[in-house]
């Protein structure tokens, strides 16, 4: 069958899923509503329902009641029970995947259920809704003529009492339709090699023949790679490589950081960017709009949504609330119920809310990662936009940084402390400090009130990384590629402890 009607095919497939879309975008709530119900009803006989008798829960109002609120570890005792071979514990269907996801907070490792379902109804149906939305919105879209050059995880799969796990990443490649192998490259078997530099140079020789038209993958990472394809082919962009470039789907950590140094090696006026926000508890939103920083909350994937505003949370005054009650430009820490049997879960996550009708959220940080030692309640959404802003006024490019509190001893007062690398470091790094420090402050209040008149905070020191200093302190935690990120902000030293021992 010749190319062009594959790509128009496909296109009128993914295109009937819009008329499904449309039906939670004019009834979110209710739909929200009936998921939560079919969600209870399912799991009656689990260990789980039959505990919180599940089968009398009839409204949010009693589930919300009656079901804790939960983290990792309250949870983890029923998920090694299940890892060990028991079924039915908190979800119907058997559970014989889980991703191996261990953050940036903690090294211990987590192993978060996937079920059939979850794998079906929402990671998948994830990824296909992306192409859907992303042909609705580009009819002349050659996005089938070529293949989409995938950068995920380094894990393979490991086997546990006849259950599964590894890298979300390699779930899905392990588990993906024929059509999605046919589709990609690199190959399933480079795409799971778990040695990062050989890895590297494997996609590289796989994929530089190929009619390559998207990418897809982390932003930190992926711009790694390109380098690199760069390096290898000696060309100064990728369109002279792969001249049908036109789009990236990317998700994992902030875009803002790097956008400047994607724009130089894909200089195309008419390339695209199209944001996901997906892990290992679901996929949750997708960016529906082309030009936009905004995503759209998913609402039919088999996961039922509550929030947490952020002021209260952790606090006594701490409480849930359902998506018909959110506000706008409040950070909620997001909490899901989901297909896969996790119930009121905390997955970590700070979002805001940009739109309510329809539902769009902008992704701001980690209940763990932001700092708030004097009261200046800073957020990785600051720092990232302000990161970017900066480096375009100061003509430089950032590869990672990280963030740490200059605790009050004797008369001194605050500050924080920044470790940066640069890939193009500024002429004047004052100059970049001091604009740095507007800039943050410009976008947060409560950081300009204890910065004003030096107050509270005194300016922001700035530490210079050497070269590679972020990728050498992944590799010494074992956490090269796929999801793996750079803690952005913690209200600890640690991190940048760690890193300034590393800088000689």
């Amino acid at each position: 069958m010749p190319l062009p009607i594959i790509n128009s095919i496909a296109a009128w497939v993914l295109k009937q899923r819009i008329h499904q879309i449309e039906l939670f975008l004019k009834y979110p709530n209710e739909v929200q509503e009936e998921l939560l119900m079919n969600l209870v009803r399912i799991c009656e006989n689990t260990a789980v329902g039959k505990h919180y008798d599940f089968a009398s829960i009839k409204s949010y109002q009693t589930f919300s009641e009656r079901i804790p609120i939960s983290t990792y570890e309250d949870i983890e005792p029923f998920i090694e029970q299940t890892r060990r071979g028991d079924q039915n514990i908190f979800w119907s269907s058997p559970i014989k995947w889980f991703a191996k996801s261990s953050g940036t907070t903690n090294a211990k490792s987590k192993y978060i259920p996937v079920s059939n379902e979850a794998l079906e109804d929402c990671h998948y149906k994830g990824s296909k809704d992306l192409l859907c939305l992303y042909l609705n919105n580009n009819e002349d879209s050659q996005l089938f003529l070529g293949k989409s050059l995938r950068l995920g995880g380094s894990s393979q799969i490991y086997e546990n009492n006849n259950t599964f796990f590894g890298d979300l990443s390699a779930i899905l490649i392990e588990n993906m339709p024929i059509w999605a192998e046919f589709s990609s490259t690199p190959s399933s078997r480079v795409s799971l090699m778990s040695e990062w530099e050989s890895k590297i140079m494997a996609i590289i020789n796989e994929s530089k023949n190929e009619n390559v038209t998207s990418f897809a993958g982390v932003p930190s990472w992926m711009l790694v790679l390109m380098n690199r394809i760069l390096e290898d082919s000696g060309k100064s962009n990728l369109m002279e490589i792969w001249p049908n470039l036109e789009v990236y789907f990317h998700g994992g950590v902030s875009f803002e950081p790097y956008r400047e140094q994607y724009k130089k090696i894909l200089p195309a006026s008419n390339f695209r960017y199209y944001e996901i926000y997906n892990a290992s508890e679901g996929f949750f939103a997708i960016q529906d709009l082309n030009n936009s920083n905004d995503l759209l909350l998913m609402l039919d994937y088999g996961i039922f949504y509550e929030f947490i505003p952020m002021d209260v949370f952790g606090t006594e005054k701490e409480k849930a609330i359902r998506l018909s009650d959110v506000e706008l430009n409040t950070n909620y820490a997001i909490m899901i119920s989901t297909n896969a049997g996790l119930w009121r879960y905390l997955i970590g996550d700070t979002v805001r809310f940009t739109s309510l009708s329809p539902y769009r959220i902008r992704v701001t940080g980690r209940t763990k990662h932001y700092i708030n030692v004097f009261g200046e309640e800073l957020m990785v959404e600051n720092t990232d936009q302000a990161i970017a802003k900066a480096s375009l006024i100061t003509a430089c490019e950032v590869v990672d940084y990280t963030v740490a509190p200059i605790f009050m001893k004797d008369k001194e007062k605050g500050a924080h402390e920044w470790m940066i690398e640069f890939k193009k470091k500024p002429e004047d790094i004052g100059k970049f400090q001091k604009t740095l420090d507007e800039i943050l402050q410009t976008l947060n209040s409560d950081y300009e009130a204890k910065r004003y008149n030096n107050m509270t905070l005194n300016p922001l020191v700035i530490n210079v990384a050497r070269e590679n200093l972020f990728y050498d302190w992944l590799k010494d935690q074992n956490k090269l590629g796929g999801q793996h990120k750079i803690p952005r902000l913690s209200n600890k030293r640690d991190y940048l402890e760690q890193l300034k021992n590393m800088q000689v």
